[in-house]
Protein backbone atom coordinates (compact mmCIF):
# COMPACT_ATOMS: atom_id res chain seq x y z
CA UNK A 1 0.00 0.00 0.00
CA UNK A 2 1.32 3.78 -1.22
CA UNK A 3 1.24 5.97 1.97
CA UNK A 4 -0.14 9.45 1.76
CA UNK A 5 3.42 11.26 1.76
CA UNK A 6 3.98 8.80 -1.36
CA UNK A 7 1.01 9.47 -3.03
CA UNK A 8 1.32 13.28 -2.73
CA UNK A 9 4.69 13.15 -3.78
CA UNK A 10 3.23 11.53 -7.45
CA UNK A 11 0.08 13.72 -7.45
CA UNK A 12 2.02 16.54 -7.69
CA UNK A 13 4.54 15.49 -9.50
CA UNK A 14 1.80 14.42 -12.34
CA UNK A 15 -0.08 17.63 -12.08
CA UNK A 16 3.36 19.31 -12.90
CA UNK A 17 3.89 17.18 -15.86
CA UNK A 18 0.60 17.14 -16.94
CA UNK A 19 0.89 21.54 -16.69
CA UNK A 20 3.68 21.86 -18.49
CA UNK A 21 1.71 20.05 -21.77
CA UNK A 22 1.98 16.01 -21.08
CA UNK A 23 -0.87 14.12 -21.70
CA UNK A 24 -2.28 13.14 -17.94
CA UNK A 25 -2.30 9.19 -18.84
CA UNK A 26 1.14 9.47 -20.00
CA UNK A 27 2.63 11.15 -16.98
CA UNK A 28 0.70 8.60 -14.90
CA UNK A 29 2.32 5.66 -17.38
CA UNK A 30 5.98 7.54 -16.10
CA UNK A 31 4.91 7.09 -12.74
CA UNK A 32 4.38 3.68 -12.76
CA UNK A 33 0.88 4.15 -11.84
CA UNK A 34 -2.31 3.79 -13.83
CA UNK A 35 -4.84 6.82 -14.72
CA UNK A 36 -7.48 4.80 -13.06
CA UNK A 37 -5.27 5.43 -9.80
CA UNK A 38 -4.47 8.76 -10.18
CA UNK A 39 -7.70 9.50 -10.31
CA UNK A 40 -8.69 7.00 -7.11
CA UNK A 41 -6.07 8.69 -5.28
CA UNK A 42 -7.19 12.25 -6.30
CA UNK A 43 -10.48 13.66 -5.66
CA UNK A 44 -12.20 16.56 -4.96
CA UNK A 45 -9.23 18.21 -4.97
CA UNK A 46 -7.08 16.76 -2.24
CA UNK A 47 -4.99 13.20 -2.14
CA UNK A 48 -7.10 10.32 -0.31
CA UNK A 49 -5.73 8.54 2.19
CA UNK A 50 -5.93 4.20 1.77
CA UNK A 51 -8.88 3.11 3.81
CA UNK A 52 -8.24 -0.39 3.94
CA UNK A 53 -5.94 -0.63 7.06
CA UNK A 54 -8.83 0.93 8.78
CA UNK A 55 -11.83 -1.38 7.23
CA UNK A 56 -13.73 -3.44 9.72
CA UNK A 57 -14.44 -6.46 8.42
CA UNK A 58 -17.02 -8.93 9.28
CA UNK A 59 -15.90 -12.14 11.10
CA UNK A 60 -16.39 -15.32 8.47
CA UNK A 61 -19.87 -16.91 9.14
CA UNK A 62 -17.49 -20.30 8.89
CA UNK A 63 -15.18 -19.30 11.84
CA UNK A 64 -14.49 -21.98 14.45
CA UNK A 65 -15.54 -21.05 17.71
CA UNK A 66 -13.08 -20.71 20.44
CA UNK A 67 -14.42 -23.90 22.26
CA UNK A 68 -14.17 -25.97 18.60
CA UNK A 69 -10.37 -24.34 18.39
CA UNK A 70 -9.67 -25.56 22.30
CA UNK A 71 -11.24 -28.75 21.09
CA UNK A 72 -8.62 -29.19 18.02
CA UNK A 73 -5.70 -28.70 20.39
CA UNK A 74 -6.85 -30.82 22.90
CA UNK A 75 -7.12 -33.89 20.40
CA UNK A 76 -3.66 -32.90 18.63
CA UNK A 77 -2.31 -33.05 22.30
CA UNK A 78 -3.94 -36.58 23.14
CA UNK A 79 -1.14 -39.34 23.33
CA UNK A 80 -2.48 -40.92 20.70
CA UNK A 81 -2.12 -38.01 18.51
CA UNK A 82 0.68 -36.06 20.56
CA UNK A 83 2.97 -37.28 17.31
CA UNK A 84 0.99 -37.56 14.44
CA UNK A 85 0.83 -34.91 11.73
CA UNK A 86 -3.27 -33.24 11.15
CA UNK A 87 -2.48 -35.24 7.55
CA UNK A 88 -2.57 -38.57 9.86
CA UNK A 89 -4.67 -37.12 12.73
CA UNK A 90 -8.14 -36.09 10.34
CA UNK A 91 -8.13 -39.36 8.90
CA UNK A 92 -7.53 -41.39 11.81
CA UNK A 93 -10.87 -38.99 13.49
CA UNK A 94 -12.94 -40.16 10.42
CA UNK A 95 -12.19 -43.78 10.91
CA UNK A 96 -13.32 -43.10 14.66
CA UNK A 97 -16.43 -41.57 13.35
CA UNK A 98 -14.95 -38.09 14.40
CA UNK A 99 -14.99 -34.58 12.52
CA UNK A 100 -13.39 -31.76 14.11
CA UNK A 101 -11.93 -29.66 10.96
CA UNK A 102 -10.00 -30.54 7.61
CA UNK A 103 -6.51 -30.90 7.70
CA UNK A 104 -5.81 -27.00 6.60
CA UNK A 105 -7.82 -26.08 9.57
CA UNK A 106 -5.66 -28.17 12.29
CA UNK A 107 -2.77 -27.04 10.31
CA UNK A 108 -4.17 -23.55 11.07
CA UNK A 109 -4.81 -23.96 14.84
CA UNK A 110 -2.06 -25.34 15.56
CA UNK A 111 0.00 -22.39 14.00
CA UNK A 112 -1.97 -19.90 15.72
CA UNK A 113 -1.44 -21.55 19.24
CA UNK A 114 2.50 -21.89 18.74
CA UNK A 115 2.10 -25.72 17.95
CA UNK A 116 3.09 -26.05 14.37
CA UNK A 117 6.79 -27.76 14.88
CA UNK A 118 8.12 -30.61 14.61
CA UNK A 119 5.96 -33.67 16.50
CA UNK A 120 7.01 -37.23 17.46
CA UNK A 121 10.51 -38.54 18.57
CA UNK A 122 12.20 -38.41 15.75
CA UNK A 123 14.82 -35.85 15.35
CA UNK A 124 14.09 -32.88 13.51
CA UNK A 125 14.34 -32.43 9.56
CA UNK A 126 17.21 -30.45 8.82
CA UNK A 127 18.47 -28.17 5.61
CA UNK A 128 21.87 -28.78 4.58
CA UNK A 129 23.92 -25.78 4.56
CA UNK A 130 26.00 -24.93 1.52
CA UNK A 131 29.28 -26.53 1.36
CA UNK A 132 32.12 -24.19 1.70
CA UNK A 133 33.65 -22.91 -1.23
CA UNK A 134 37.19 -22.66 -1.76
CA UNK A 135 39.28 -20.86 -4.54
CA UNK A 136 42.40 -22.37 -5.76
CA UNK A 137 44.78 -19.52 -7.74
CA UNK A 138 47.23 -21.76 -8.35
CA UNK A 139 48.80 -25.82 -7.56
CA UNK A 140 49.48 -26.42 -3.89
CA UNK A 141 46.53 -24.89 -2.09
CA UNK A 142 43.19 -27.13 -2.33
CA UNK A 143 43.16 -30.58 -2.59
CA UNK A 144 40.56 -33.55 -3.25
CA UNK A 145 40.97 -37.02 -2.43
CA UNK A 146 38.83 -39.68 -2.33
CA UNK A 147 39.24 -43.80 -2.75
CA UNK A 148 37.48 -45.96 -4.80
CA UNK A 149 37.04 -49.70 -5.43
CA UNK A 150 39.81 -52.05 -7.86
CA UNK A 151 37.97 -55.22 -8.58
CA UNK A 152 40.18 -58.35 -8.61
CA UNK A 153 39.68 -61.70 -10.54
CA UNK A 154 38.29 -63.00 -7.07
CA UNK A 155 34.53 -62.12 -6.30
CA UNK A 156 33.61 -59.60 -3.74
CA UNK A 157 37.18 -59.32 -3.17
CA UNK A 158 38.48 -55.41 -4.01
CA UNK A 159 41.66 -53.53 -3.58
CA UNK A 160 41.10 -49.58 -2.90
CA UNK A 161 42.57 -46.78 -4.78
CA UNK A 162 43.77 -44.16 -2.63
CA UNK A 163 43.72 -40.69 -5.08
CA UNK A 164 45.01 -36.55 -4.21
CA UNK A 165 44.27 -34.33 -6.88
CA UNK A 166 45.64 -30.78 -7.20
CA UNK A 167 42.08 -28.66 -7.49
CA UNK A 168 44.26 -25.82 -9.46
CA UNK A 169 45.92 -28.21 -12.14
CA UNK A 170 43.86 -31.68 -12.09
CA UNK A 171 47.25 -32.77 -11.13
CA UNK A 172 47.21 -36.68 -9.60
CA UNK A 173 49.93 -35.54 -6.57
CA UNK A 174 49.38 -38.70 -4.27
CA UNK A 175 48.50 -42.01 -5.15
CA UNK A 176 48.66 -45.45 -3.49
CA UNK A 177 46.75 -48.89 -3.75
CA UNK A 178 45.68 -50.90 -0.01
CA UNK A 179 44.21 -54.23 0.21
CA UNK A 180 41.80 -52.26 2.47
CA UNK A 181 40.58 -49.04 4.15
CA UNK A 182 42.04 -47.09 7.38
CA UNK A 183 42.58 -43.93 8.51
CA UNK A 184 46.65 -44.86 8.76
CA UNK A 185 46.96 -45.63 5.32
CA UNK A 186 45.27 -41.77 4.39
CA UNK A 187 47.74 -40.23 6.97
CA UNK A 188 50.58 -42.28 5.50
CA UNK A 189 49.66 -40.99 1.87
CA UNK A 190 48.48 -37.22 2.92
CA UNK A 191 52.13 -37.41 4.34
CA UNK A 192 53.73 -38.43 1.98
CA UNK A 193 52.12 -35.98 -0.84
CA UNK A 194 52.26 -32.81 1.11
CA UNK A 195 56.19 -33.58 1.64
CA UNK A 196 56.85 -34.23 -2.53
CA UNK A 197 54.61 -30.76 -3.23
CA UNK A 198 56.54 -29.47 -0.47
CA UNK A 199 53.18 -28.09 1.26
CA UNK A 200 53.70 -28.57 4.72
CA UNK A 201 52.43 -26.09 7.00
CA UNK A 202 51.38 -23.41 3.75
CA UNK A 203 47.57 -23.67 4.61
CA UNK A 204 46.47 -25.94 2.57
CA UNK A 205 43.17 -27.21 2.44
CA UNK A 206 41.96 -30.91 1.40
CA UNK A 207 38.58 -31.77 0.71
CA UNK A 208 37.01 -35.08 0.72
CA UNK A 209 33.70 -36.73 1.51
CA UNK A 210 32.56 -38.24 4.43
CA UNK A 211 33.67 -41.65 4.29
CA UNK A 212 35.04 -43.17 7.82
CA UNK A 213 39.02 -43.36 6.63
CA UNK A 214 38.49 -39.23 5.77
CA UNK A 215 36.92 -38.48 9.30
CA UNK A 216 38.55 -41.19 10.80
CA UNK A 217 40.84 -39.59 14.24
CA UNK A 218 43.69 -41.07 12.98
CA UNK A 219 43.37 -38.76 9.46
CA UNK A 220 42.02 -35.72 11.57
CA UNK A 221 45.04 -35.47 13.58
CA UNK A 222 47.72 -36.60 11.11
CA UNK A 223 45.69 -32.84 9.18
CA UNK A 224 46.15 -30.96 11.52
CA UNK A 225 49.89 -32.47 12.65
CA UNK A 226 50.74 -30.89 9.32
CA UNK A 227 48.96 -27.44 9.15
CA UNK A 228 45.88 -28.69 6.50
CA UNK A 229 42.33 -27.19 7.04
CA UNK A 230 40.20 -30.13 6.37
CA UNK A 231 36.59 -29.73 4.58
CA UNK A 232 34.09 -32.32 3.70
CA UNK A 233 30.81 -32.78 1.73
CA UNK A 234 27.75 -32.29 2.98
CA UNK A 235 25.74 -35.36 4.03
CA UNK A 236 24.34 -37.38 1.36
CA UNK A 237 25.09 -35.26 -1.14
CA UNK A 238 26.79 -36.89 -4.33
CA UNK A 239 27.88 -33.68 -6.04
CA UNK A 240 30.14 -32.05 -3.28
CA UNK A 241 33.48 -33.56 -4.24
CA UNK A 242 33.26 -33.58 -8.04
CA UNK A 243 36.53 -33.19 -9.10
CA UNK A 244 37.69 -36.45 -7.54
CA UNK A 245 34.81 -38.54 -9.00
CA UNK A 246 35.22 -37.00 -12.45
CA UNK A 247 38.88 -38.45 -11.97
CA UNK A 248 38.08 -41.69 -11.22
CA UNK A 249 35.16 -41.80 -14.06
CA UNK A 250 38.48 -41.23 -16.49
CA UNK A 251 40.06 -44.08 -14.75
CA UNK A 252 38.05 -46.56 -15.22
CA UNK A 253 37.20 -45.81 -18.95
CA UNK A 254 40.40 -46.14 -20.08
CA UNK A 255 40.46 -48.76 -22.84
CA UNK A 256 43.26 -50.65 -20.95
CA UNK A 257 40.92 -50.69 -17.96
CA UNK A 258 41.04 -54.25 -17.23
CA UNK A 259 37.43 -55.42 -16.95
CA UNK A 260 38.66 -58.78 -15.44
CA UNK A 261 39.52 -57.39 -12.29
CA UNK A 262 43.21 -57.11 -11.05
CA UNK A 263 45.05 -60.17 -10.15
CA UNK A 264 47.43 -58.88 -7.42
CA UNK A 265 48.31 -56.02 -5.64
CA UNK A 266 51.16 -55.24 -7.42
CA UNK A 267 49.38 -55.23 -10.55
CA UNK A 268 46.87 -52.99 -9.45
CA UNK A 269 49.78 -50.53 -8.46
CA UNK A 270 51.70 -51.01 -11.67
CA UNK A 271 48.68 -50.25 -13.40
CA UNK A 272 47.67 -46.91 -11.12
CA UNK A 273 51.06 -45.79 -11.82
CA UNK A 274 51.38 -45.76 -15.78
CA UNK A 275 47.34 -44.67 -15.49
CA UNK A 276 48.75 -41.58 -13.35
CA UNK A 277 51.90 -40.91 -15.86
CA UNK A 278 49.55 -41.02 -18.67
CA UNK A 279 46.78 -38.46 -16.80
CA UNK A 280 49.47 -36.02 -15.81
CA UNK A 281 52.29 -36.18 -18.66
CA UNK A 282 50.04 -36.90 -21.56
CA UNK A 283 46.01 -36.16 -21.15
CA UNK A 284 45.01 -32.90 -22.33
CA UNK A 285 42.50 -31.85 -20.01
CA UNK A 286 38.67 -30.14 -21.88
CA UNK A 287 38.47 -28.05 -18.60
CA UNK A 288 42.33 -26.65 -18.79
CA UNK A 289 42.25 -25.59 -22.62
CA UNK A 290 43.69 -29.08 -23.53
CA UNK A 291 47.01 -28.88 -21.66
CA UNK A 292 48.10 -31.79 -19.24
CA UNK A 293 47.78 -31.40 -15.35
CA UNK A 294 51.55 -31.16 -15.38
CA UNK A 295 51.57 -28.37 -18.04
CA UNK A 296 49.19 -26.45 -15.66
CA UNK A 297 50.85 -27.09 -12.57
CA UNK A 298 53.94 -26.11 -13.86
CA UNK A 299 52.95 -23.15 -15.13
CA UNK A 300 53.60 -23.88 -18.92
CA UNK A 301 50.15 -24.07 -20.09
CA UNK A 302 50.62 -20.17 -20.97
CA UNK A 303 53.20 -20.33 -23.26
CA UNK A 304 51.84 -23.45 -25.08
CA UNK A 305 48.46 -21.59 -25.15
CA UNK A 306 50.01 -18.58 -26.57
CA UNK A 307 51.89 -20.21 -29.00
CA UNK A 308 48.66 -22.27 -30.23
CA UNK A 309 47.04 -18.19 -30.73
CA UNK A 310 50.13 -17.36 -32.97
CA UNK A 311 49.46 -20.42 -35.32
CA UNK A 312 46.09 -20.23 -35.06
CA UNK A 313 46.12 -16.35 -36.23
CA UNK A 314 48.45 -16.92 -38.95
CA UNK A 315 46.27 -19.58 -40.34
CA UNK A 316 43.45 -17.07 -39.98
CA UNK A 317 45.62 -14.64 -41.93
CA UNK A 318 46.34 -16.92 -44.87
CA UNK A 319 43.22 -17.97 -45.45
CA UNK A 320 40.60 -15.50 -44.09
CA UNK A 321 37.80 -16.21 -45.89
CA UNK A 322 37.63 -20.03 -44.28
CA UNK A 323 37.32 -18.41 -41.22
CA UNK A 324 34.83 -15.41 -41.71
CA UNK A 325 33.92 -13.27 -38.66
CA UNK A 326 34.73 -16.00 -36.43
CA UNK A 327 37.01 -15.60 -33.88
CA UNK A 328 40.15 -17.72 -33.20
CA UNK A 329 40.18 -20.77 -31.07
CA UNK A 330 40.08 -19.52 -27.40
CA UNK A 331 43.45 -19.86 -25.90
CA UNK A 332 43.04 -17.82 -22.97
CA UNK A 333 44.39 -19.76 -19.99
CA UNK A 334 41.90 -21.06 -17.77
CA UNK A 335 41.51 -18.75 -14.55
CA UNK A 336 41.45 -19.84 -10.73
CA UNK A 337 39.49 -23.01 -10.13
CA UNK A 338 36.60 -22.84 -7.23
CA UNK A 339 35.49 -26.10 -5.48
CA UNK A 340 31.76 -25.83 -5.47
CA UNK A 341 30.65 -22.67 -6.36
CA UNK A 342 27.33 -20.86 -5.41
CA UNK A 343 25.03 -20.17 -8.24
CA UNK A 344 25.55 -16.31 -7.69
CA UNK A 345 29.04 -17.06 -8.72
CA UNK A 346 28.13 -19.65 -11.50
CA UNK A 347 26.14 -16.96 -12.82
CA UNK A 348 28.67 -14.17 -12.97
CA UNK A 349 31.53 -16.35 -14.65
CA UNK A 350 28.93 -17.54 -17.31
CA UNK A 351 28.35 -13.47 -18.15
CA UNK A 352 31.90 -13.17 -18.04
CA UNK A 353 32.18 -15.40 -20.67
CA UNK A 354 29.43 -14.30 -22.47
Amino acid sequence: MTSVPQRIEYVSLIQEANQSGARLQVACNEAGITLRTYRRWYRDGEVKADKRPDAVRPQPANKLTEAEQTQIIEVCNMKEFASMPPSQIVPTLLDNGEYYGSESTFYRVLKACGQLHHRGRSLTPKVSILPTTYTATGPGQVFCWDITYLPSTVRGQFYYLYMLEDLFSRKIVGHEVYEQESGENAAKLLEQTLLREKCLHSGLVLHSDNGAPMKSQTMRAKAYELGVTTSYSRPRVSNDNPFAESLFRTCKYRPDWPSAGFKSLDEARAWVLKFTRWYNYEHKHSKLRFVTPHQRHTGQDKSILAQRKERIEAAKEANPCRWGKRDVRNCTPVGPTTLNPEKEQIKQVEKQAA
